[in-house]
């Protein structure tokens, strides 16, 4: 196990369902949806400089399938880090869970930042909808992140687009979905809200991935150069 990567996985992953996930739970009166897209875009961007020449900063199983399949990094990295990315989530949620608990008045369950469609999104979309929405939003974070980087890590000005990317994604999906385009993100506050936010969580896990996948196979097409191989890039890092 590569110890440096896992633990940027789960420490990065922790902090961006805290900080980003928790502008949705504790913050929302104040900041809006603007505010929001904007605290999930600026932490991610944060993350990519603090964690980028680590592990690359994936902080998403999405991306890391991107990876995988973009042929960067091998099965056994890849689930090393989806491992750690779900911890990750999980750990900031109950620490988001912890903190939400003492604001008097403040409803966790049902809701607690997660996603959903039907009568769980602010315009009603439906189940066909939302899947469509979250492939297509994280079709363009991953293909992003792949044009992006040529590496595993992201250096240089690698984090400015990718940050700039998740928050315009979070501007459109939150009307939407409340936006995912991140499994963990999904499942740890999932978690905690119980209810229809568990019940619909399998959308926000497999539509994801779908995207993910997708982007990786486009990013083939319009970026036709040898990838970096997996021995390669751990000699980066």
């Amino acid at each position: 196990m590569q110890k440096r990567i896992v633990a940027s996985e789960f420490l990065g992953t922790l902090l961006l369902v805290f900080f980003a996930v928790g502008s949705a739970v504790v913050a929302v009166e104040y900041l809006g949806t603007v505010g929001i897209a904007l605290a999930f875009g600026f932490t991610l961007l944060a993350l990519a400089y603090a964690l980028g020449p680590i592990s690359g900063c994936h902080v998403n199983p999405a991306v890391t399938l991107g990876m995988l399949m973009a042929g960067r990094i091998d099965i056994r990295t890849a689930v090393e880090r989806w491992v750690a990315q779900f911890l990750g989530a999980i750990v900031g949620s109950a620490l988001l869970f912890l903190l939400a608990k003492q604001i008097p008045g403040l409803e966790t369950s049902g809701e607690f930042g997660t996603n959903g469609y039907d009568d769980r999104s602010a315009v009603g979309i439906n189940i066909g909808g939302a899947f469509l929405a979250e492939v297509v939003l994280t079709f363009l974070l991953v293909y992003v992140v792949l044009a992006v980087t040529h590496k595993v890590a992201v250096t240089g000005f690698d984090g400015l687009p990718i940050g700039l990317a998740l928050a315009a994604i979070h501007l459109v999906g939150i009307p939407l979905t409340g936006t995912s385009v991140n499994p963990a993100r999904s499942f740890g506050p999932a978690l905690f809200a119980g209810g229809a936010a568990l019940s619909q969580l399998w959308l926000f896990i497999v539509a994801p991935l779908v995207g993910g996948v997708i982007a990786a196979y486009a990013h083939r097409l319009t970026h036709p150069f040898p990838n970096v191989l997996p021995e390669e890039t751990e000699d980066a890092i």
